[in-house]
């Protein structure tokens, strides 16, 4: 059988099991609404949780911005890796700002996916074991994986579970790396960052926090729930991404200086590609310096989630977390593509999030909001939601 006949196979597969994707057309989005097929929507399923990405004010002073005109070279492209002549001066602006704010040691990937598929296999080897939590996203599981490191998936948010596997496996490895999000990207509920550092100091292991949905929109400088729960300096290892909240695109690691001479030097997915384009890095520092005095909008964004939130339990629906993204869970995969296009007739772009994504059986709508948006412009969603799922 040929491997065409296999790709038909399994696509053919996922379209019976309402489990297929494709890529959407989108004209234009300005951080709220976007368009698409000619259609105005509300855009529900992005991660522009501060609305950066919809500030024309922002976007215009960057652009008449003295540091961004007094760049001109290189600045659409690095050109080669970081270890060779793309390590600009712009990179290690970045890397300065993140570790005035961090206290640590800062090292910037190009994204969340080569941060983690890259750090925790060059933390990790054949003699360490590493604990994760059970929702733990894609790119952790995948960097576990290449790790080859012996790991156990304790139960979703269940410390105790935690525990019995560091009283079982202490002092039997060379190490035990615990793994972590702290707000998680599925169910928008949170980790008790108190607790893991707490079993991590008993015990000796090394935490490894991932803050991809927490930068930018927790902590009173919008450092992530690290910040916010007064922990940077008990955690060995905090993952960021720009991709979401900054708007823009990278990641970055705060550890221990010498933890990031180390990966430097040990680390595959930062050693073996080019860097991010040094324009990149420039906005991403711009949007660094205002992020940290958007102290309104994260406590806006906080209210306008608790009220869309109580708002569906109100309504009978079934949901649950604390943070700024509300799960909505359907169950079927087929039923939440029918819904998903039912809410685009009605305005609202919210994609269904299917297997493999969250487990079998848990298809869900992930509504993700910003704080560009207003109550007005969500009010009737529940009611949409609510009718649709026949409640």
């Amino acid at each position: 059988m040929s491997f065409s006949t296999d790709a038909r196979q399994y696509i053919e597969e996922l379209k019976r099991n309402g489990q297929y994707r494709f890529l959407r057309n989108i004209v234009a989005s300005d951080g709220v609404f976007m368009e698409l097929n000619e259609q105005r929507l509300l855009n529900l399923s992005s991660n522009d949780y501060l609305g950066i990405g919809a500030s024309k004010k922002l976007i215009d002073d960057f652009q008449n911005s003295m540091e961004l005109n007094r760049n001109p070279l290189f600045l659409y492209g690095s050109t080669s890796s970081r270890m060779l002549s793309g390590n600009s001066i712009i990179n290690q602006k970045l890397e300065g700002l993140l570790e005035s704010y961090y206290k640590k040691g800062i090292l910037v990937f190009n994204s969340g996916y080569h941060a983690n598929t890259g750090i925790i296999p060059a933390i990790a080897g054949s003699d360490d074991l590493i604990l994760s939590d059970k929702l733990n996203h894609a790119s952790i599981i995948d960097g576990i994986k290449l790790s080859r490191a012996k790991f156990e998936r304790y139960i979703h948010l269940d410390y105790n579970h935690l525990e019995s596997f560091l009283k079982k496996y202490s002092g039997k490895y060379k190490k035990i790396i615990i793994i972590s999000e702290s707000i998680f990207s599925m169910d928008g509920d949170m980790a008790d960052l108190a607790a893991l550092v707490k079993l991590k100091e008993i015990y000796g292991a090394l935490l490894y926090i991932d803050e991809a949905h927490a930068l930018g929109v927790r902590g009173t400088l919008g450092l992530g729930l690290c910040e916010e729960n007064n922990l940077i300096e008990q955690i060995d290892f905090i993952v960021g991404t720009f991709g979401k909240a900054f708007a823009s695109t990278g990641a970055f690691v705060a550890c221990e200086e010498i933890y990031k001479e180390y990966l430097i030097n040990k680390c595959r997915t930062f050693i073996f590609t080019t860097g991010l384009a040094p324009i990149n890095n420039l906005w991403t520092s711009f949007v660094l310096e205002k992020i940290t005095s958007m102290q309104a909008q994260r406590e806006y964004l906080r209210e306008l989630a608790n009220k869309l939130r109580n708002n569906f339990l109100e309504d009978g629906l079934k949901t649950y977390g604390t943070s700024h993204i509300i799960p909505i869970i359907v169950g079927e995969s087929e039923r939440s593509v029918e819904i998903s296009n039912h809410l685009l007739n009605d305005g609202f772009f919210v994609l269904p999030i299917r297997p493999p994504t969250v487990p079998k059986n848990t298809a869900r709508f992930r509504i993700s909001l910003s704080a560009a948006m207003n109550w007005e412009v969500l009010k009737n969603l529940s009611s949409l939601l609510k009718r649709e799922m026949n409640y």
